[in-house]
């Protein structure tokens, strides 16, 4: 009887002995919500992007939430991110009752551009909206062109959060010298997510990057329900016991478990990097290079961006006159193909502007070059564990389904 084939998703987690000692040693302690390992992890995540302060959170969509707050979204005001990201980019500006306006891509690397953001900020003015806030996607693991969406932020009035969940460990070039994502340099916050198909996990979890101690402190204040202990925050002391609710916050926190499997995750981030690397350049070498190249093609990286590679997307190309929805059901057959033999490649994303919620969001034009991508993208499976004959098999069943 033939045995049924390992499944391949698209991405997982890689977890090994160390991480569960590690958490096991964090349930037999004394803290298992917030104690001394949330900060030694924010510590570490703060040293690796090059950023002076973090703070870690429950969710990346609560880095979202919250980075948006401090930003100064608030009703009758708004924010501009990406079409083609998962939907928690522009939520994080809804829930502090602002507008998310949507902007277009790049055609090649599926980023937003300057341009398309200026453009997305642009529709939000016309309608009297106030920008606060850019939200630029680091888009599969490539970072967005930081230099200039920061440049545009000024212009605007608006802070930049670097939405850089898929980019931990990525870099950048501007001027001759390279910059880490999620370092700041070029934004007002960064935030990262720890689900367990990114790069590290701590089950679910995120984090907010920044260099401005205040909003740092800010930020701390917000994650765990607006409440301080600081003398000179409350309006009175009663005692050592004594707290008091200074802004209306959330129960964002995370715990010391989540943080001690995130520790012992990131010290292994190089080696996942360099694995997802080796993995992508085995891919390239056959989609780029061989006979799959006259169907399909790579996401395309930015000029002077080594990405962390989060995702590992092909489109299918064009074939003469084929419009829009010919090439989108030839995707689907594709998809289907795949799955057939136990390879469960996803669709990164359905554009923000399709779901109900953001239908009537403002944007500039026709989002054309985002629902181009919608139509023709797949993401293949890419993480640490995947073998060489793993990629091989995936390459195979694409020969052989398309050629």
């Amino acid at each position: 009887m033939t045995q049924p084939l390992k499944p391949l998703p698209y991405g997982r987690q890689t977890i090994d002995d160390e991480d569960v000692a590690a958490v096991l040693g964090a349930l037999r302690g004394d803290w298992l919500t917030q104690g001394p390992t949330v900060g030694r992890f924010e510590e570490a995540l703060a040293d690796r992007c090059g950023a002076p302060y973090c703070v870690a959170v429950s969710s990346g969509t609560a880095a979202l939430h919250l980075s948006s707050m401090v930003a100064g979204v608030r009703p009758a005001t708004g924010g501009v991110t990406s079409d083609i990201t998962f939907a928690a980019s522009a939520n994080g500006l809804l829930y502090c009752g602002g507008t998310a306006a949507l902007a277009d891509v790049d055609g090649a690397t599926a980023l937003t551009t300057t341009e398309t953001l200026r453009a997305a900020a642009g529709a939000l003015d016309a309608a009297g909206v106030p920008v606060r806030a850019l939200v630029p996607v680091d888009y599969a693991g490539s970072v967005v062109d930081l230099p200039g969406i920061a440049a545009l932020g000024r212009e605007v009035g608006a802070r930049v959060i670097e939405d850089a969940a898929h980019s931990l460990g990525a870099t950048y070039s501007h001027e001759g010298r390279v910059y880490r994502a999620g370092s700041c340099e070029h934004s007002d916050f960064a935030i990262l997510s720890f689900h367990p198909v990114k790069h590290i996990t701590t089950i679910e979890g995120g984090a907010i990057l920044t260099r401005d101690e205040g909003a740092y402190r800010e930020l701390i204040e917000l994650r765990s329900h607006g409440i301080t202990r600081d003398p000179a925050r409350m309006s009175k002391n009663d005692g050592p016991w004594y707290y008091e609710q200074v802004a209306l916050g959330y129960h964002y926190r995370i715990g010391d478990v989540a943080c001690a499997l995130g520790l012992s995750q990131l010290a292994r981030l190089d080696r996942f990097l360099e694995l997802r690397r080796a993995i992508v350049a085995r891919y390239n070498a056959a989609i780029g290079g061989g006979p799959l190249a006259a169907v399909l093609e790579p996401l395309a990286v930015p000029a002077g961006v080594r990405s962390a590679y989060h995702l590992y997307v092909v489109r299918l190309k064009r074939r003469d006159g084929e419009r829009t929805p010919e090439v989108a059901t030839r995707r689907r057959h594709l998809h289907a193909a795949l799955r057939d033999s136990g390879i469960l490649a996803q669709v990164h994303y359905v554009p923000v502007h399709h779901h109900p919620v953001h239908r009537d969001a403002p944007r500039a034009g026709l989002l054309d070059r985002a629902e181009d991508h919608y139509a023709r993208c797949l993401s293949l499976p890419l993480y640490p564990t995947l073998g060489d004959e793993d990629v091989d098999r995936v390459i195979e069943t694409l020969e052989r389904t398309l050629l």
